[in-house]
């Protein structure tokens, strides 16, 4: 890429998680597995019908872009994009093209345009020779969000796109589950040698952030080799081979003009300005921490960088944490390590069933215990580890895994081990430290771990004086 600047630019559509479709009643569910269910003559488009707007859609969109810190418009208008394919029932799609719900605002370092909000288009099925058409996501409230052509690498994209899905679930806004298509990520692309930017490439069916980030990586490296071969990159739409891990050319990219815009004569001026819910400090108000923030507060809280990510993206985790660490608001590591480690490692080996069974309650107690030198690490693990596969209280479970400090039975145990290791027993009485080690580590497994090892290396230090 010697000599080359790559420019992307990102527009992401995400499926908003609305009880009712954007302009009908029809519910609006992700889940429908039976065809042509969710419908009706509104979102079918049948003659005499009247679109009406989806308030709890378009708050949504207001929460995304107050989070973005973008100006929320006074006046937002609905337009017809024309276009005819299979999907749109309509022959048009109502969306927004000169008046977005908002404008600029900022993610991750990148520059965002606008976020507007329109309707999704039906499901097409391909079937050998013949194509069939589902209609239940036709009419699904679907906000589109652009950035600004700042970005020029490929890390950047994919660090934008993860956010996004992270703010949309921490609002509620959206599901964002990119392979069930509840989140798209299209991408131009352009390379240039100057400060011009080049012929812009967009590149869809991108339907995983590995596909984002190797997508644009493969089409740079294209439209390079175009330019150097001394060939023109053309204007087009491409798509994504994920098996060939190619792009393949589509069809020649439109410009807006092709769409005919007009405002949508079916649907009246949305005064914003004019909706006390709508206004930017009782929106900001509403706001729950935020990504960003949580970040932040989990750094400063002292939560291992490694566990971080892990706890921002499944909320499983992160409120397990936060319970915990309420009760033992000291020991963020040790609480932290068993979830990121013991605690994920058995959710990936048996499910999430589990994790029902470990209430915050349990895990203070293991981690009270550890602190204390009451329970030793393989008995806190242990203990865990029933407690996720049986369904038993960790707390109880903990106390019984409680490591032995009577003297009287460790003194009992120390004995038989000396008696069965007398020749170790002599070396170290004869200054070999290491045979102590030998000594202790017998004891704890004579005692399946139970044993406080600090304990018992006193008593075998008093017995072998």
């Amino acid at each position: 890429m010697k000599d080359y600047t790559p420019t992307i630019g990102l527009e992401v559509h995400a499926e908003l998680n609305t009880r009712s479709k954007m302009f009908c009643g029809c519910r609006n569910d992700a889940d429908e597995q039976r065809p042509n269910h969710n419908i009706c003559p509104v979102c079918m488009a049948h003659p005499g019908t009247l679109p009406v707007i989806n308030y709890e859609a378009v708050h949504k969109i207001l929460q995304v872009g107050t989070a973005l810190g973008g100006r929320i418009t006074e006046r937002a208008i609905f337009d017809r994009k024309n276009y005819f394919y299979p999907d749109i029932p309509k022959g048009f799609q109502i969306s927004q093209y000169k008046d977005p719900l908002i404008s600029g605002g900022d993610l991750a370092g990148v520059a965002v345009t606008r976020v507007h909000l329109e309707e999704d288009t039906a499901r097409s099925l391909h079937e050998g020779e013949k194509s069939l058409v589902d209609f239940n996501r036709a009419g699904v409230p679907l906000m589109e969000l652009v950035t600004e052509p700042v970005i020029h690498e490929t890390a950047v994209a994919g660090r934008f796109a993860r956010e996004l899905q992270l703010l949309l679930r921490y609002l509620k806004a959206s599901e964002a589950n990119m392979e069930k298509g509840e989140m798209r990520v299209e991408a131009n692309i352009s390379v240039s040698k100057s400060k011009t930017l080049g012929t812009k490439v967009e590149v869809k069916n991108l339907n995983s952030f590995r596909s984002v980030e190797r997508a644009i990586a493969f089409e740079i490296e294209r439209q390079r080799s175009v330019l150097e071969g001394g060939g023109r990159v053309e204007q087009e739409t491409r798509g994504w081979d994920e098996r060939a891990q190619t792009t393949f050319p589509q069809r020649k990219k439109e410009s807006s003009h092709d769409y005919r815009y007009f405002p949508e004569p079916d649907l009246p001026e949305l005064l914003l300005s004019e909706i006390p819910e709508f206004f930017h400090d009782a929106l900001k108000k509403e706001l729950p921490e935020l990504p960003w923030q949580k970040r932040e507060r989990y750094a400063s809280l002292g939560v291992p960088r490694e566990y971080i990510d892990m706890f921002m993206s499944d909320e499983r985790f992160s409120s397990l944490f936060e319970e915990t660490h309420t009760l033992e608001p000291a020991a963020v590591t040790l609480i932290s390590n068993y979830i990121g480690s013991d605690i994920a490692g058995l959710v990936f080996k048996y499910g999430d069933a589990g994790l029902a069974h470990i209430m915050p309650r349990g895990l203070a107690a293991v981690v009270a215990h550890i602190k204390a030198g009451e329970i030793s690490s393989r008995g806190a693990k242990s203990s865990i580890m029933e407690a996720f596969t049986t369904g038993k209280d960790l707390a109880e479970i903990s106390k019984k895994n409680l490591q032995q400090s009577n003297e009287e039975t460790l003194i009992h145990v120390a004995k038989k081990i000396i008696d069965e290791h007398k020749d170790v027993a002599g070396e170290y009485k004869a200054g070999k430290m290491e045979a102590l080690q030998f000594l202790v580590g017998q004891g704890m497994k004579e005692t399946k771990g139970s044993a406080n090892p600090t304990v018992l290396r006193e008593v075998f230090e008093h017995l072998l004086k």
